[in-house]
């Protein structure tokens, strides 16, 4: 069955996952199915009982980060100090679903999106502490490289140069001349040095809470080795005063990164600033001040 026809998310609900656990994982099939609110976009989620979390692809091109993840969450989870999803149950491509998917554990805790946070400069410690060790992390010779699978995250951001090119007439006068020379200095700023593992969606929807602290860190789809200024981002989205001194502090990156991380967060800023609903335009309309800003 082609993956290409077999896959559309509108067909993905509780009735397909109940099909695929009791074809797949029969010694699941008793337990109860139900939708995970806020279950993102790039991949449809479900709980599994009270313990597990069932995980599909809601589009093809989201199918090549299934079975990296399946491959690669168990090795790095010993080299960072936050959970992260442990795979629970590798599903098949089937006559019921034509691309793999996941059962992974359950974890608790809140998305920082909707989770008060206590303290948010402890909070941009412990990001930073989690991305620096990610980044430590072996990087063996079959670790995944950049490409599709990672949205080109960790590659050059000259890959998107000729799409900066039309979106950065979504700004006009100085924010224009401004975001251009953001640009120009982002691609300047080569990577030179060797590949580490990055995630490549630092979000606060990636970033679970729990008592107000950060426990766990999910969603790898775009998780790769090569440049890691693609998680400097919420240096601009999220942080700011004391957070933000702590996580430049704590991240310790040269200032080449910085300014790459910087082209990152203006490229998908304008990607966003004429989007819907209004919140994403606005939340874009923010991180674009602090960037033009010079923060």
């Amino acid at each position: 069955m082609s993956t290409q026809r077999a896959i559309d998310a509108n067909q993905i609900d509780v009735a397909l996952v109940q099909a695929l656990v009791g074809e797949q994982f029969p010694q699941w099939s008793a337990l109860p199915v139900r939708p995970v609110e806020r279950g993102g976009n790039d991949h449809r989620m479900f709980r599994l009982g009270d313990e597990l979390l069932v995980r599909l692809p809601a589009a093809p091109g989201y199918v090549p980060q299934v079975e990296k993840e399946q491959r690669w969450l168990p090795r790095l989870a010993s080299s960072v100090p936050l959970r992260i999803p442990e795979v629970c149950g590798a599903g098949k491509t089937s006559e019921l679903f034509g691309a793999p998917w996941s059962v992974y554990g359950w974890l608790d805790g809140q998305p920082a999106s909707v989770s008060p946070i206590d303290d948010p400069v402890r909070l941009a410690g412990d990001v930073a502490e989690f991305l620096v060790a990610l980044r430590q992390a072996p990087v063996t010779t079959d670790a995944p490289a950049p490409g599709l699978h990672s949205a080109f995250r960790g590659g050059p951001l000259k890959h998107w140069d000729d799409e900066m090119g039309d979106i950065i007439h979504r700004v006009h006068g100085r924010e224009r001349d401004v975001a251009a020379g953001i640009w120009r200095d982002a691609l300047d700023a080569e990577f030179t040095g060797p590949p580490v593992w990055f995630h490549g969606d630092v979000s606060v929807n990636n970033l679970l809470l729990t008592e107000g602290r950060l426990s766990a860190v999910i969603d790898f789809g775009c998780s790769a080795t090569g440049d890691p200024a693609c998680d400097t981002v919420m240096l601009w989205t999220l942080f700011t005063g004391r957070a933000r001194e702590q996580f430049r502090r704590t991240l310790d990156v040269d200032k080449a990164t910085w300014a790459r991380g910087r082209g990152w967060a203006l490229w998908k800023s304008l990607i966003m600033i004429t989007n819907k609903p209004p919140g994403q335009a606005e939340f874009a309309r923010r991180v674009l001040n602090e960037l033009i800003a010079g923060v």
